[in-house]
């Protein structure tokens, strides 16, 4: 047990040269992964003994088995105690990415678990192989930081969505499928209706809350294959693939609703708890190949079809016009009947 917390302690000064976090960041998760290693070490040597020199093919079995029990008890401690702090710090910001982390964070964690695992095995049964461990270690956490690089330019750092780079490159690559295999292609462009006037009743910091709000809603209410990401200011584009006019209306109306409900707990000017409800949206649908066959005629489509939404009351899913058909003529001004007259 003493011999756990030291090698996490270590560790855990040693990144700490490396990242230079705030001395209170590192004691609090250093004193999360000492928490975590001991349960976990608790736990797997109760379920003893462990006598790896006579283990036959069922023994393994268990034997892996007991391992992957630690391994779930050192995430699943980590988890509750740093997610429970998140959301007791901040409960108006308390949700499932915040507090149970992204899934590539936890994928990240597992593989890490797994490569200590994989370690200890090879301190005990031949040590000398530790090194070469060592060497794949220090490769894959280059790579994961390289990846994690990677994904902070490609996602929005206000709402955690794709931000314009992101989500164009995806959008291309399944326009490109989508034009191979004509298949259909939808996009959807929301705009929040008086953004302006939440920023100027309730304060920035309470427009920066309405917006990671919205970008949450738009995960839970599209498909894991559709694509959310921040056009700019209050304005949100989501692509989705294999999706006809009418379910693109239907994927419109959906969140439209959705956004109607939304009820976003936040603070005002002054700083005191104020709720932010009865938004609305306007939403404008363009669809491959109707309304254009590149993404850059698809989004001027969709805009186009928000800017009649907003004209038209707000609130509301407007479908693009087809390239063929006549814009919509405005009714005549006031001063233009005057001057007729």
């Amino acid at each position: 047990m003493p011999l756990t917390i030291l090698v996490v302690g270590l560790v855990r000064v040693q990144r700490w040269f490396v990242a230079r976090r705030p001395a209170h960041n590192f004691v609090y998760s250093t004193v999360a992964h000492m928490l975590a290693a001991t349960l976990a070490h608790q736990v797997y040597v109760e379920l003893g003994p462990h006598d790896w020199g006579s283990l036959d093919i069922t023994g393994s079995l268990v034997e892996f088995g007991w391992m992957l029990v630690a391994g779930l008890i050192y995430e699943g401690v980590q988890i509750l105690y740093i997610g429970s702090v998140i959301a007791l710090a901040a409960p108006e910001k308390a949700n499932a990415r915040t507090v149970l982390g992204s899934p590539a964070d936890n994928v990240l964690e597992a593989i890490t678990i797994g490569l200590g695992a994989v370690t200890a095995i090879l301190l005990v049964i031949m040590p000398p192989t530790v090194a070469i461990m060592a060497v794949v270690t220090v490769v894959f956490n280059r790579l994961a930081e390289i990846e994690q690089l990677q994904a902070d330019v490609r996602t929005d750092p206000k709402t955690q969505v794709a931000n314009m780079r992101g989500w164009t490159e995806s959008a291309e690559r399944a326009l490109t499928r989508a034009g191979k295999a004509a298949d259909p292609l939808a996009i959807l462009m929301i705009d929040l209706d008086h953004f302006k006037w939440i920023n100027d009743t309730f304060g920035h910091p309470a427009g920066d809350d309405v917006l990671r709000h919205l970008a949450q809603l738009l995960d839970e209410v599209t498909r894991p294959s559709d694509v959310v990401g921040r056009f700019g200011g209050e304005e949100f584009l989501v692509l989705l693939p294999d999706t006809d006019q009418a379910a693109a209306t239907v994927a419109g109306e959906r969140i439209r609703s959705a956004v109607a409900g939304l009820r976003i707990r936040t603070t005002n000017k002054r700083g005191d708890q104020t709720l932010v409800a009865d938004r609305t949206a306007s939403i404008g649908v363009a669809v491959f190949p109707d309304h254009g066959d590149t993404l850059a005629t698809l989004m001027q489509a969709a805009d186009a079809a928000v800017y009649e939404a907003k004209e038209g009351g707000r609130n509301q899913v407007r479908i693009a016009r087809a390239p063929q058909d006549p814009a919509p003529v405005p009714p005549p001004s006031r001063e233009a009947k005057h001057i007729a007259h």
